[in-house]
Parts: C-alpha cells; structure tokens; sequence
C-alpha cells in the first residue's frame, strides 16, 4: 500500500549573521545553509495496517508525512502510495487518502457542519448513493447526528475531531494520516476517538498512519511502530518486541512485615550483581521494599528468595516497564536502529 525508498529531505534557507552589521552582510550574502529534515528512511506499510510513527519534535516526522501526501517532494529517493507517486499525481493522490490534524481543521468554520459534509462530497465526487451509506456508517461511529445542524465554530474539540475524522473519511480513502487525533481530549472522547478508528480500520481495512505524542493511542491502536531521531529511522517493529528488546527494567514491589530488617537488605551484594542491573529502595509509609532490575541478568524468584530468606513479606507485585518510559529514554538517548 506504502512503500517509502530511502527518501530525504532538504531545506535550504539564506545564511544568517549576528548583530546589525550581519543583518546587512545577509542582505548581499549569497551563502545557504542545508539543514536535513529527513535522512534516508526507507520503510513500507501493508493494506490494512495501523503504524504508529513518533518521534519527539523536530525528529522529522511532520516532514515525511508531507512528502507521502504530496505537499512536498523529496530531495533525494522515492515515495509511492497506492501506486501513486504523490507528488506528481497530487490529485490523484488526494482521491485516495484522507487527513486529520489535530490543531488544525479541514471544515468551514462558519457554515453548519451539514454544508461542510456537502461541499466535501462534491469536491471529492461522491456519489448520492455512497455518500448516503458512508453518513449512516460514520454518524454510527462517530454520532455526527447530534451536532451536524450546528455551525462547525461552537463545536467543542471533541466534537470538532469527530466531525474532522468523518470529513477525512466522507469518501471512503485507502489511507488515513492522521496527526495527534486525541490531543486535548479528555478521557471518554479519546476512547471513543479510538473505537472509532479501530471500526473504521476494521470495516474497510483503511490503512492507519498515526502520529502522536500520546502512548495511549500507540499502546491502544497500533501492532507497529515506526521510530524516528534527527531525521533517522531508528526503530521499526512491534510493539512487544520494542518491550522485550529495550525495556530492560522490571519492578518488584514486596510489602514487608519487618521494616528495619529490610532496611538493612544490600540485595546487590546478596545476589552477587553489578549495583547497575539492581537497585532497592525501601519506602517506609507503604512497608514496601521496591527492586528494580535488568530482567536479561536476574529473575524475580532469585530477588524473592533472597528477601523471604531474610524478612517475613505480606504481599508481592511486579510491574513491567511502561511504553511511556522506554520512550521516553529512547528520545533522551537515541539508540542504534534494530529489529
């Protein structure tokens, strides 16, 4: 459906100067600076599939959405979107794709959401008949009915997304970019936001490209996601295997019914591992003895064989590392592209 072959970007802007006397050096200087946006990324994506692609700001990700939609054109390799090269057949293109921007609104601010939903349908030729279905279909999932008389301006956000991911989808697109379709939404709108596209996805096998700053909708809607840093692609796979690979660390919360006796625990020493790959705090208002451990070099029954050898416990829980945290060190620290 999307095949994305080793494409960059470049942007070139005039060469800027300090202080006033820059200022006027800049005006005659013929100098440019090439600051690449995107670097060499190559990927594809099946029909039906919902890819998750993040990065934190400015990783090149707004960017390369652009060039698959054909607002920009790469500087160097190619791009082709349900066998359309979306920059030399925008029109085409535009056909078979459909576009939510979180910020940002498709719809025509003063007029009744109705007369949005009609002059889309023209501009996109769709039929009486398909039209007709696709409004049952999207008032079903979305609830259009209950707003589509109002104009799009006293739309709440929640309101308003659901109404720019039904204008997106008015004429049924192959592919659906959608780019941070919950923010600002609260918890319910956000769940429903996603049962949605989870439908969607579902009844026509739309294929999902998500950018997002949150979790929930990776952990909640995509099997795959596409990392990117500085331009670079430096992951792209599933989920779980990002978990098994680069979430190294797992929490054990033990309730101790013995507290000085657990203050007095070196579990490092104990168990004979590096203070790197274990580390134990004690928190006296829960009685709880939390460890946390690289789970490729020590296992949980070593770590509560050691303590029930020495304190009596009350109650264990182990926790595995959240997405939002593996993430998160991986925007801090970058990592080596794998799996």
């Amino acid at each position: 459906m999307i095949k994305v072959d080793h494409i960059s970007k470049d942007f070139v802007s005039p060469k800027k100067y300090p202080g006033l006397s820059g200022a006027v050096r800049g005006l005659f200087s013929n100098e440019k600076v090439i600051k690449r946006a995107v670097d060499d990324i190559s990927f594809s994506i099946k029909k039906g599939e919902i890819v998750g692609y993040i990065g934190s700001n400015g990783a090149g990700k707004s960017t390369t959405i652009k060039m698959m939609t054909g607002i920009l054109t790469p500087t160097k390799g190619s791009c082709e979107v349900a066998g359309i090269n979306p920059s030399r057949s925008r029109k085409e293109n535009a056909q078979n794709i459909g576009v939510v921007f979180g910020q940002r609104t498709q719809l025509w601010w003063d007029l009744p959401l109705s007369e949005s939903f009609t002059i889309l349908k023209e501009i996109y030729n769709v039929s009486e008949e398909a039209f007709r279905a696709q409004m049952e279909f999207l008032n079903k999932v979305l609830v259009l009915d209950e707003f589509f008389d109002r104009p799009v301006r006293t739309l709440s956000l929640g309101q308003r997304m659901r109404a720019d991911l039904g204008a997106a989808l008015l004429h049924n697109p192959k592919v659906l970019y959608l780019d941070e379709p919950t923010i600002g939404l609260d918890l319910v709108v956000k769940d429903n936001i996603r049962k949605a596209i989870k439908e969607i996805n579902e009844k026509y096998e739309t294929t999902v490209i998500l950018t997002t700053h949150d979790i929930g909708d990776i952990e909640e809607l995509c099997s795959r996601i596409i990392i990117i840093d500085e331009g670079k692609k430096i992951y792209d796979g599933s989920l779980q295997n990002l978990k098994e690979i680069y979430g190294t660390k797992r929490t054990v919360a033990v309730e101790i019914r013995e507290p000085e006796k657990a203050k007095e625990l070196c579990l490092p020493e104990i168990l004979g591992v590096e203070e790197g790959d274990l580390t134990a705090a004690y928190d006296e208002e829960s009685s709880t003895l939390n460890v946390t451990f690289n789970k490729h070099k020590i296992q949980v029954p070593q770590i509560l064989s050691a303590v029930m050898n020495r304190v009596e416990i009350k109650d264990v829980q182990i926790q595995e590392t959240e997405l939002a945290q593996i993430v998160k060190e991986i925007y801090n620290h970058g990592m080596t592209e794998g799996a």
